[in-house]
């Protein structure tokens, strides 16, 4: 029974991922989800407390989860034998995976960007592990800090000046059509770039 319960759940978050795509967070209700996967409302509130609920566990499940997997990994004993150098190069690969991925990823973060603006879409996405991920990274970099391998800085800086690096290259994506897929050689070479640049202009 726990199996089709597992089951039940994962095809909400799926029926409610592609509403999210085709109609807008806003326009999506809990109802129209539940009319897509099937079921009464009732049953649906019975797994997610509010579309909010529901929404952040869809972006967790498809768009931040590279970068969550990416913060977990700083925190590994195996990470604390890496130089800083190392470090980044392991986070800012593990946070681009979603390029070589499921662009469903990539799509769910257009809808946060084409309705921040009216909405708190902006701040649920951002509770949905962005912040906290960045919060890791930004001890990282107090960490670096402290053995003097980085100027002093804040330390949520440098993090959101690294990831803006990162992410430099790939910026233009959401304004085509058809995003494009990277293959791990791509991926690779963008990371090590923006670690270069990183570090040769932070570094004291």
């Amino acid at each position: 029974m726990r199996t089709l319960t597992e089951e039940r759940r994962q095809a909400i978050i799926d029926a409610a991922s592609r509403l999210f795509q085709e109609m807008g967070y806003e326009r999506t209700s809990m109802n129209e989800v539940a009319k897509r996967v099937g079921g009464s409302k009732a049953t649906l509130y019975n797994y997610f407390v509010s579309k909010e609920a529901l929404f952040e566990t869809v972006v967790r499940t498809y768009s931040t989860r590279f970068l969550n997997e990416a913060a977990a990994q700083l925190s590994d004993t195996a990470s604390a034998a890496l130089s800083l150098e190392q470090t980044l190069i392991q986070f800012g690969e593990g946070m681009l995976k979603v390029l070589g991925g499921d662009n469903q990823a990539m799509q769910i973060y257009r809808v946060v960007v084409g309705e921040a603006g009216h909405s708190d879409i902006g701040r649920l996405f951002l509770d949905a592990g962005i912040d906290e991920s960045m919060l890791k990274l930004a001890q990282v970099m107090a960490d670096a800090m402290q053995r003097g391998e980085l100027t002093e800085a804040e330390p949520m800086l440098r993090a959101q000046q690294f990831t803006s690096l990162v992410k430099a290259e790939i910026d233009g994506i959401f304004l085509q059509r058809e995003l494009p897929r990277y293959t791990e050689a791509q991926i690779k070479s963008m990371v090590i770039n923006s670690v270069d640049l990183f570090l040769r202009g932070a570094k004291p």
